[in-house]
């Protein structure tokens, strides 16, 4: 697998394609963001620096995202919640804070391309017939089409990354129930994961901005998310 990591600090870019490169990540290191950005090859994931010396890593990641589906992972000093929905809106599917491990990033490379590259997310049950799965699903103003991997809200299609996405599809499967913060990460991100859940807050909230109402994703306190019709009585509720 062929990575495309665009850093400027060679005490960081030095060891980290030396340790992808034990785990057999053939690493291509460009060091400003006009050169990540007129690269030649064709990478299968690009890791992307914030702190670049000639602009601004969220205007590299707007470039390429514009041309390119590739996946992007952000690996940077900035641990503000401002920047990872920033970086996450812009269309990054994850977010790595230095610092970091070796391990944890790679953990991260799988899920990614794993989740990406994989099939829509489509519950295994006997009802999964072939004619349930094509048809969308519509709660409220919100339709979600898990074929062709898009999301309307009163008609209106909403760009989401393909991690945002498998984030809500699986909210979708039961709308109203609360699935816990360590179900959602084993779901769609992967059991394996390393890293800290802070970027499943990053994911939530780049996700209410994008519904238009933060309605949607409701939170239960010490438990985890819900999906929700902005609206709604809430569950339980008397009718």
């Amino acid at each position: 697998m062929r990575l495309l990591l665009i850093e400027d600090d060679d005490r960081i870019a030095g060891p980290l394609t030396e340790g992808l490169g034990r785990y057999g990540f053939t690493v291509d290191r460009v060091r400003t963001g006009a050169a990540g950005l007129t690269s030649g090859g064709s990478p299968d994931l690009v890791l992307l620096d914030l702190g670049l010396p000639d602009m601004d890593g969220l205007d590299v990641c707007r470039s390429l995202r514009a041309r390119s589906a590739i996946p992007i992972i952000m690996i940077t000093a900035r641990g503000e919640e401002a920047d990872r929905v920033a970086g996450l809106e812009l269309g990054a599917d994850d977010y790595l804070a230095k610092p970091f491990g070796v391990r944890e990033l790679v953990a991260r490379i799988r899920a990614v391309t794993r989740r990406t590259g994989a099939l829509p997310t489509v519950p295994q049950t006997p009802q999964a017939t072939p004619a349930a799965v094509a048809a969308p699903q519509r709660l409220g103003s919100l339709e979600v089409d898990r074929r062709t991997r898009q999301v309307r809200v009163d008609g209106r299609e909403v760009a989401l990354t393909p991690r945002e996405f498998d984030l809500l599809a699986y909210l979708a499967q039961d709308p109203g129930a609360v699935h816990s913060r360590q179900q959602i990460m084993d779901a769609v991100w992967d059991p394996h994961f390393f890293g800290p859940t802070k970027t499943l807050d990053a994911h939530v909230a780049s996700l209410r901005r994008k519904l238009g109402d933060p309605g949607w994703i409701t939170t239960a306190r010490g438990v985890g998310f819900r999906l929700t019709v902005p609206g709604d009585p809430p569950p339980g509720a008397a009718g």
